[in-house]
């Protein structure tokens, strides 16, 4: 795992690079493209930067590979492990998708069977589950790649994905305030 300081070092020269990168591969680009350039070139290097660790970092650069628009800069940023690794990730995390719903419908989950009202004491507890699982719906969307995570993997991943954007904020506004001062 990379403390703060590497992963910000390793962060700004993968992004760096990243941005010379898509300014040589189009001359012409109108804001909103130069906008979405500077996005995609952020998320793969600190996906990069987290060398694919994390399920979160796994995802972001397999959905970046489906554009061919963006496999250049995918290619230039990863390492040859790295490679290896996302595209046996893709097909594991199928099977696990896919052995979910077997389980579930072999073990009869999708079948509800309506019972009595639980009883008072029970009432808090069934509310405080559905408001997990709730929450943890939401933060499945929001992490990337989480629609495939069990639920303790996706608050784990949810942790690092935010320490990484942490830093990826932290690297942007020192960014802006040196342009302002200048």
């Amino acid at each position: 795992m990379h403390n703060s300081s590497q992963l910000k070092k390793e962060f700004i020269k993968k992004w760096v690079q990243g941005l010379q990168i898509c300014c040589s591969s189009k001359k012409q680009m109108n804001l909103l493209e130069r906008k979405k350039k500077i996005k995609l070139s952020a998320d793969i290097a600190l996906a990069t930067a987290k060398n694919a660790t994390t399920s979160w970092s796994k995802a972001l650069i397999s959905e970046a590979k489906r554009d061919k628009e963006n496999e250049i800069l995918v290619q230039n940023l990863e390492s040859h492990e790295l490679k290896f690794m996302v595209s046996h990730q893709k097909v594991t995390c199928n099977k696990r998708i896919r052995s979910k719903k077997i389980l579930k419908t072999s073990c009869g989950f999708g079948k509800r069977i309506k019972k009595m009202g639980p009883r008072r004491s029970d009432l808090a507890t069934c509310i405080a589950k559905r408001l997990v699982k709730k929450k943890t719906q939401v933060l499945k969307k929001l992490v990337p790649g989480g629609e495939a995570m069990d639920d303790f993997t996706i608050f784990k991943e949810a942790l690092d994905y935010i320490l990484s954007l942490r830093v990826h904020f932290k690297i942007s506004s020192w960014n802006n305030d040196t342009k302002n001062r200048a």
